[in-house]
């Protein structure tokens, strides 16, 4: 594939204030940065035919937008998931994608562990009271005791085996279900890999951290909390649509659930260029902590994101191999 002499890289959205970082990375290579801030696949549609990287956000890339590219030689997230870039219609077009891996492991660990021992003991409820000057211990009732119950985690990649090394600290019994991890991986960490089913029914905290895909999608929704044990503690620090949001909010408003933590709801407001809390009555219920999907988030990680996504397409457009490709070309 011909290169301009002045290759352009499309940063599609970005909430970081500015792309300097990204600059100082690029315009050594020749690169001219252009910074946008799309919250609609339409948007990027101008940009797409002669661009030679495009770098993500949150807004989507999909195959109507590579359909239109004509030099794109790389497309690079600035996280983890690759569910917003059609990675299969990239790959038929000799697109590489990267990502960025492990850059917020203990920060999102940390997050999850922090929103679960929040909603275990209570704090919101305490905050609430003393704000309105109730002083009163029994403003939290009822509390039950952390140690000897169980956790169970879905999805028990680095950052789900963090979030149980974490829980082990205060005595909880941690089990997890993964049908990509092995038993062996499991038992050096002392958590049993269990079947949705049981997890479902022995666990008294759920911890969320699925990636978003076809099987995940609505993973937990009216079924499966029928199917808890009443009182359970669900905290998502995964994606949001994992959790169907509606059926979340029937089984706390029912009382079958004691409460909840999401680090983003399903409808993912960051993109969407119009959302208001009205949108999810989940946000109505004094029983749900809502973080807007910062779990990730602290300045060094941004850093390492940024830096990361940057250098990967820096690494591609010099010809080299980037360090984190999420698909593989075939070579000719």
């Amino acid at each position: 594939m011909k290169r301009e002499d002045k290759p352009k890289v499309v940063i599609t959205d970005f909430d970081f204030g500015d792309v300097d970082v990204e600059r100082q990375i690029l315009e050594p290579i020749g690169a001219e940065v252009i910074a946008l801030q799309s919250k609609s696949e339409e948007q990027l549609f101008s940009s797409a035919a002669d661009c030679a990287a495009m770098i993500n956000q949150y807004a989507r890339i999909g195959a109507s937008t590579i359909a239109k590219m004509q030099r794109c030689e790389v497309i690079a997230r600035y996280g983890i998931g690759v569910d917003i870039v059609d990675v299969e219609a990239a790959t038929e077009k000799g697109i590489q994608v990267t990502n960025v891996r492990d850059y917020c492991v203990e920060e999102v660990a940390d997050h999850a562990i922090a929103m679960w021992l929040s909603l275990a003991r209570k704090l919101p409820d305490y905050n609430a009271a003393t704000h309105r000057g109730v002083w009163e211990w029994q403003s939290g009732k009822p509390i039950f005791r952390i140690r000897g119950r169980t956790m169970g985690v879905v999805s028990f990649g680095k950052i789900g085996q963090a979030i149980s090394t974490r829980a082990k600290a205060f005595g909880v019994n941690v089990i997890a279900y993964d049908p990509y991890i092995s038993t062996d991986v499991a038992a050096q960490l002392g958590v049993e890999l269990v079947t949705k089913a049981q997890l479902l029914a022995r666990s008294d905290y759920v911890l969320m951290q699925a990636p978003m895909t076809p099987d995940t999608h609505h993973f937990l929704s009216d079924a499966e909390f029928e199917s808890m044990k009443p009182g359970c503690i669900i905290v998502n620090t995964g994606r949001g649509p994992t959790i169907d949001n509606k059926a979340l909010y029937r089984a706390l408003k029912s009382g079958q659930l004691a409460a909840a933590a999401l680090d983003d709801p399903e409808e993912e407001p960051a993109k969407r260029a119009r959302w208001t809390p009205d949108d999810n009555p989940l946000f109505s219920l004094p029983n749900v902590i809502v973080t807007p999907h910062s779990a990730y988030y602290s300045e060094e990680s941004i850093l390492t994101a940024r830096e990361t996504a940057a250098s990967e397409v820096a690494r591609v457009l010099t010809g080299q191999q980037p360090q984190f490709p999420v698909n593989v070309l075939s070579r000719v």
